[in-house]
């Protein structure tokens, strides 16, 4: 059953479009879209001059309608985390989608059946990871019962993760994995897609030959894996995986024909404190959110961004440097208030009324704490609203 449809934007939203971006109340969520089109444009031809498939993790943006644009602009489909993720991207028109992650519950797994018919319907397809027999049987149950509710054949693809190192869901690579296959291949419902190798402590990584390190051993470990599974005379169709952080070394290693990273598109203070690869494509800071100064002091002012309008969980927000007065660092101020002092004895306080910018630390979360996110063209300050983008999968927990 798909997510129940979001309310419609209020008045107050549809009249931003047209407006310069002054007219943005704070705090809000803003996308440069100018950044986030040079970001994708940049995806898209690493993607093509390495000749590999990508599948951005739309967890990132939980947008449909940004997920169309990348699909547009040459990714394959998305990734998501949450079965509810899922039916929001499908509910926004995306048909190609890949729960990246394990579910288990019947209730779960009952909608992610359902779903999987209704894509296929749409001669869409529905994919999802798996990493036990207990989950292979399970999704096998609840194909197979919508296959009798619906009286169609759909078939969804399934992935078995390998623990690369990132020491959450998986199996070990080699044997078992091979056996699970063997499981899924018992089931008409079921069709082996691949390996799912991912690594997501590579991401922050902050040194780039220390990336590319770990990612040789991950893309070993999934090499041996398919080098078994296909001398038990099945072929592995693809090996997915990487992030952002890491998505060069995947590309690099031969071994792996899809890339999920997400990040990219708006990227986020975390990421920029790593030290660039060579490799990589140049992305830029796309995703801010607009806040004013609303008390100064003599020593620190406050803003009007605290915790409800970023996530904390990789540090706090940086403000945006548009010169050398905007050198400001920004402290914790609780739910509601941000604490703003000069970086340096030559910056000055910041007057009330002041308009700032912040990098949020971690952009997805940041991005589940909204409902929609303004989409700004012509730049931050002097720019023109261009859009609203609804958060389809704001809240997609189940």
């Amino acid at each position: 059953m798909l997510r129940p449809t979001k309310p419609p934007l209020s008045d107050h939203l549809k009249q931003l479009v047209g407006q310069p971006a002054d007219a943005i109340d704070t705090p809000a969520l803003v996308v440069d879209l100018d950044a986030m089109q040079r970001n994708l444009s940049r995806m898209a031809e690493f993607a093509r001059k390495h000749e590999i498939r990508w599948r951005p993790h739309a967890k990132m943006h939980k947008c449909s309608a940004i997920a169309r644009l990348q699909m547009q602009a040459g990714a394959v489909g998305v990734c998501v985390q949450k079965t509810a993720e899922a039916e929001a991207m499908a509910a926004g028109g995306v048909h190609d989608i890949f729960i990246s992650n394990e579910v288990i519950a019947p209730a779960k797994l009952a909608r992610v059946a359902a779903l999987a018919h209704q894509l296929a319907a749409e001669k869409g397809q529905l994919a999802i990871a798996v990493d036990s027999r207990e989950g292979v049987a399970r999704l096998a149950q609840a194909m197979n019962d919508a296959r009798h509710t619906s009286g169609n054949a759909a078939v969804i693809d399934v992935f078995v993760e390998i623990d690369v190192g990132q020491g959450r869901c998986g199996v070990p690579p080699g044997r078992e994995a091979g056996a699970l296959v063997h499981e899924i291949r018992k089931h008409p419902a079921l069709r082996f897609a691949g390996i799912q190798a991912y690594h997501g402590k590579a991401q922050h990584v902050r040194s780039a030959q220390e990336r590319r390190d770990i990612i040789a051993r991950a893309a070993q470990d999934a090499a041996f894996t398919r080098k078994l599974i296909e001398g038990d005379g099945v072929k592995v169709p693809l090996i997915t995986g990487a992030g952002t952080g890491s998505m060069v070394c995947e590309a690099a290693t031969g071994v792996y024909g899809e890339l999920q990273a997400g990040s990219f598109l708006f990227m986020d203070a975390d990421y920029a404190q790593n030290e660039r690869d060579p490799a990589q494509p140049q992305f830029e800071h796309a995703l801010f959110v607009k806040t004013q100064v609303i008390s100064a002091g003599l020593q620190h002012a406050v803003c009007d961004a605290g915790h409800k309008s970023h996530a904390i969980d990789s540090g706090l927000p940086k403000v945006h440097q548009f010169d050398a007065q905007d050198d400001l660092a920004y402290g914790n101020g609780g739910d509601e208030h941000g604490i703003l002092t000069p970086a340096t004895a030559d910056v000055a306080v910041p007057d009330i009324g002041r308009v700032l910018w912040l990098i949020p630390g971690h952009c997805d979360p940041t991005v589940n704490l909204h409902d929609h996110m303004v989409g700004v063209k012509g730049g931050l300050e002097k720019g023109t609203v261009d859009r609203i983008l609804r958060v389809d999968a704001r809240g997609a927990l189940t």
